[in-house]
């Protein structure tokens, strides 16, 4: 193994390396990607760094601390996808440092580097590094913030403050500035969930105390004067309107199905075995059969019995705390109503987690992988062939437009000239390469390299698949309305979407701001004595209702799209 601070430095080359090349390499995408992109536009355009807007309005939605890092990104790389998405990329290395750096603390360097290997070599824990979406950084304070609570709480409450292993105010007060960070990225959902599994293990406990009440009074205390200052800047600054509508949002959220965003009860279950394979599938076998950790203890080496001995409460019980993690968000986001990918994905943590516990018993005792790996094969074979198949697919999509005969904005969609070669069969080919690999390496007794074959192949899968797929996704899903919008960047007019939601009418005609109220009245855009021209574009399943409106002129349809325009 090399030392400590090499296998850091290589943590950070590879994560540069495979989160950072082709950020800007195709548009972002509706709605969220496009929607914190334009807030962060619109704050480097106004300078109105302390409340979030969107078409140049309050915003009150999210608070701002993501998209202050997006709008500084902005100000550094230009207004653009790359930009956009370049704070992601710094938070995959970041967060593979962390999960390093507690795993060493925890159960050893080898831990530790298996613990980060499991996360940067799952599809989805790496794919979001990629992307312009607030979760991840709202994940890494949760995570961070519950970390130092779990080390709280295991520290030893009768040793004297400043000793190892004694609980501090110091280490209160951590806890409540990631979970004010965690407020202000996402909101109220950052305090929330800790809160949610502090009570599950308190009453697992048998309701014994957890902390003193002086300690929670500094959790509260630290976690209210990080989120509260910012909210107490904007109610001087702006009265209480950001603060009540961004609460019956969240309210919202959680009471009803957002508007195609509902699923069934077991979505997130789904998202997660398929969505974080390979890690998925170790994690499972560890919820049936805890790895068997004393044979590897007795391996552990002398260095790093001595580095662990300051935290030997903190490793045999952060199983524990994983487990109640992992199933308070798995269940608390299955019954919303509202279901999106991104909302399990704080279970990437605890579940890369035990995946790393079944790896460490694998590489310690040079042991099999058992069962799994015949449902690794197995999972890992149907989403290579799906990846194989698709693009020959994609050269005979007439052959798929029936299954779509009821959905003619999916019809339309399919229209799209995208161009596919077959080539594009080389991402799937990596994962069933990686499979067969792994298995001739498990086959013969090479478990270790098995394994990092396992989770290196599969990143490099997923970097395969967004150079073959990502941008021919993108043709069919919106292309044709982005480059409508990019079109009319350098006209004087107006452009809006109608009977479908977007955000990406405002970030692609770069739009400016208008003084004119009127300019965010449809009635007034459509009837009114506009000032310039009104470019309109909705869904072909809407094209008959909005071309019955006499003030509009079809000028065009592509691709699911119908775009209109009025002139003065």
């Amino acid at each position: 193994m090399p030392s400590r601070g090499r296998t850091q430095l290589i943590i950070v080359a590879l994560a540069l390396l495979f989160f950072v090349p082709g950020l800007g390499a195709v548009h972002l995408f509706d709605w969220d990607e496009i929607n914190f992109a334009e807030i962060a536009r619109e704050m480097v355009i106004t300078g109105n760094w302390g409340q979030p807007q969107i078409d140049f309005l309050p915003f009150h939605e999210k608070p701002p601390l993501f998209i202050w890092m997006q709008a500084l990104s902005m100000k550094v790389f230009g207004i653009g996808e790359f930009a956009a998405r370049f704070p992601n990329a710094l938070c995959g290395v970041l967060t593979l440092l962390v999960l390093y750096r507690i795993g060493d603390q925890l159960r050893g360097k080898v831990f530790g580097m298996l613990w980060s290997l499991a996360y940067f070599g799952s599809i989805l824990p790496h794919l979001y590094f990629r992307s312009g979406i607030i979760d991840p950084w709202f994940n890494l304070f949760i995570f961070l913030g519950i970390h130092a609570l779990i080390t709280l709480v295991l520290c030893d409450p009768d040793r004297r403050p400043g000793t190892l292993n004694a609980r501090s105010d110091g280490k209160a007060a951590l806890v409540g500035l990631f979970f004010g960070l965690a407020i202000l990225t996402k909101g109220p959902v950052g305090v929330l969930i800790p809160l949610l599994v502090l009570i599950v293990h308190w009453v697992m406990g048998r309701f014994r105390p957890v902390l003193r009440w002086r300690r929670i009074g500094i959790i509260v205390g630290s976690t209210a004067i990080t989120a509260g200052a910012w909210a107490l800047v904007d109610l001087l600054r702006h009265g209480p309107d950001f603060i009540v509508g961004f609460f019956w949002r969240q309210v919202a959220l959680l009471s009803s199905e957002d508007a195609g965003h509902g699923g069934f009860m077991g979505y997130h279950f789904v998202v997660l075995l398929i969505g974080c394979f390979p890690a998925s599938v170790f994690a499972i076998q560890d919820m049936i059969r805890p790895a068997g950790r004393r044979k590897a203890d007795l391996e552990t080496s002398n260095e790093e019995q001595h580095q662990r001995r300051g935290s030997s409460a903190a490793a045999s019980n952060y199983r524990k705390w994983m487990l109640i993690l992992f199933w308070v968000v798995l269940i608390l986001f299955s019954l919303v109503k509202t279901k999106i990918v991104h909302y399990s994905s704080l279970c990437y943590f605890p579940l890369t987690y035990l995946a790393a516990l079944q790896l460490e018993r694998i590489w310690k005792q040079r042991a099999g992988f058992g069962w799994s790996r015949f449902l690794l094969g197995g999972l890992g074979t149907l989403i290579a062939l799906i990846f194989i198949v698709v693009p020959f697919v994609g050269m005979n999509i007439d052959t798929i437009k029936p299954l779509f005969a009821k959905d003619p904005f999916a019809l339309g969609n399919l229209d799209a000239a995208v161009h596919w070669s077959g080539l594009e069969a080389i991402a799937g080919m990596v994962l069933l390469s990686t499979l067969l690999i792994g298995h001739w390496l498990h086959v013969h007794s090479r478990y270790r390299q098995s394994l990092l074959v396992m989770f290196g192949g599969t990143a490099l899968f997923i970097t395969t698949t967004l150079f073959f797929f990502i941008n021919r996704i993108e043709g069919y899903s919106q292309r044709a309305a982005i480059d409508f919008f990019e079109a009319r960047q350098d006209e004087t007019c107006y452009v809006i979407t109608k009977n479908y939601k977007s955000y990406a009418q405002l970030f692609y005609t770069r739009k400016q701001p208008v003084n004119d109220p009127r300019a965010h009245d449809e009635k007034w855009l459509l009837y009114g004595a506009i000032d310039r021209p009104v470019h309109v574009v909705c869904k072909i399943t809407s094209a008959e209702e909005i071309g019955s409106i006499r003030t509009l002129t079809e000028i065009e349809r592509k691709n699911g799209f119908v775009f209109y325009v009025r002139r003065p």
